[in-house]
């Protein structure tokens, strides 16, 4: 078994959360900085963090080690040296599907890509004593982050995004990720033998993830990823073994109070038809239903959502209205906690009420805020 690092990259303000998620899997943390995870493991780890990390976007294994490039001599200088060919076989399919850059002398993205593929190119020529590659081969996309001058480039383990779970059929508008989704619940307190609603459900990305947060589904283990096919690194049976493990762990047999409530009744039945899809339809309860009518008899429940927060100016007009609402709904659930991810600045204003927490969060670009309203915890049971 080799050791290998993997860079896990995740929302701007949740690295905490998805660092949790790795040391649980048991593999050693090496950097955590804005925006992504640095975790050392063996082969199996790229098979174990892409079917059982909630919250990371893709899992990029690492090729060679950092490098300094000032000017585009040393990134293609530094990009050859690295052993391409211990993972990459002669018919490899390669191409560098992003490079980023911040603070640092090279910054044009596509002359960034242009050069790493060449460089890549050379070595693969001297090393299978060839002129040309078909490159008809399985895919090995690449990534390039450049910060400081300072270049670290990765292949991409994941291909399509993690966010991707493969239940998400349709959606409604303005929808969260299910990363994004799966760390505020981490966030919180809740748990599967505690109530949870979502009077803006939408897609029903927030009652879905929690479902399968609840139940221990692993949000992976019905897809498929670009690193399935490569041979020099992974077996079809350490795939086999993880997904194994992964259907070991669910707990099918669990009950779940989980609720989600959208105004739109083509949206709640899009919501159904995804929480069917995900195979957690039995935990969740939809329904077409305003935020005002927000009742439940039991206590100490959750909140957790994310409301319309007016991207367009007349929606923008309907907001304070809202959140007021939004405030006198929760304001009757007494004992309840209230957790919400919304970009409008006057969110507490008009829910009346500071919130507890509050944490900056990046929802792609928009700088979100996760209020956190805590109310008290539930009394010990007698055991």
């Amino acid at each position: 078994m080799g050791r290998y690092e993997f860079i896990a990259p995740c929302h701007f303000g949740l690295e905490a959360v998805l660092k949790k998620e790795i040391l649980e899997l048991g593999y050693e943390i090496v950097s955590v900085e804005d925006g992504r995870v640095t975790f050392a493991g063996d082969e199996g780890a790229v098979c174990r963090a892409n079917i059982f990390i909630r919250t990371a976007e893709r899992i990029l294994l690492k090729m060679g080690d950092t490098f300094k490039a000032t000017d585009f001599d040393e990134l293609f200088e530094g990009t050859k040296a690295i052993a391409w060919e211990e993972l990459l076989p002669r018919d490899a399919r390669f191409w560098v599907t992003k490079a980023t850059t911040n603070k640092s002398a090279l910054f044009s993205g596509s002359a960034i890509q242009s050069i790493v593929k060449k460089a890549i190119v050379e070595r693969m020529k001297q090393t299978y004593r060839v002129s040309r590659f078909d490159e008809d081969g399985d895919e090995y996309p690449i990534r390039v982050f450049i910060f400081k001058d300072m270049v670290t480039i990765g292949l991409d383990t994941s291909g399509v995004s993690l966010h991707k779970r493969g239940y998400r059929q349709l959606v409604g508008k303005a929808p969260i990720s299910e990363t994004l989704a799966s760390a505020l619940l981490m966030l919180t307190p809740w748990k599967h033998d505690r109530v949870l609603v979502d009077p803006f459900c939408g897609s029903g990305t927030f009652p879905i993830e929690a479902a399968m947060i609840g139940a221990h589904i692993a949000p992976g283990v019905n897809r498929d990823f670009t690193a399935e096919n490569w041979h020099k690194l992974t077996s079809a049976a350490m795939w086999k073994d993880a997904r194994t493990e992964a259907r070991d762990l669910e707990t099918k047999d669990i009950e779940m109070n989980i609720q989600g409530y959208d105004l739109d009744p083509d949206i709640v039945k899009c919501a159904m038809a995804n929480a069917r899809a995900a195979g957690v339809d039995r935990y969740i309860h939809f329904q077409a239903r305003d935020v005002k009518e927000l009742r439940h008899p039991k206590h100490y429940g959750f909140i957790i959502t994310n409301p319309p927060y007016g991207e367009r100016l007349e929606e923008k007009e309907a907001l304070p209205a809202l959140y007021k609402t939004i405030g006198e709904s929760y304001r009757a659930l007494e004992d309840w906690s209230m957790y919400l991810i919304t970009s409008y600045e006057d969110a507490e204003k008009y829910i009346g009420r500071k919130a507890d927490k509050n944490r900056k969060i990046y929802n792609g670009m928009i700088k979100s805020y996760f209020y956190q309203f805590m109310g008290p915890k539930p009394p010990r049971r007698n055991k």
